[in-house]
């Protein structure tokens, strides 16, 4: 996995609050920075890219690391 400048931890969390904080957390981050998101939600592998693609963020892809994903997302 590529270097991230952030990390977010939203395991235990369902849908749609990875999503919501990820977009928050997004949000003050400076362009071009990469977020960590951690998910346990099954609905995130669906989530995580749709939301990527409808706010323009880049999805760098997703890990699978057991009871949880790993996502990269890169800010537009």
């Amino acid at each position: 996995m590529p270097h991230w400048d952030e990390e977010l931890d939203a395991v235990g969390l369902i849908c749609p609050l990875p999503v919501l904080k990820a977009r928050k957390r997004l949000l003050a981050m400076a362009p071009g920075q990469i977020l960590l998101l951690l998910a346990s939600d099954p609905a995130a592998v669906i989530d995580v890219p749709h939301f990527c693609n409808e706010a323009g963020h880049d999805y760098l892809g997703m890990e699978d690391c057991g009871a949880r994903q790993a996502y990269l997302i890169r800010r537009k």
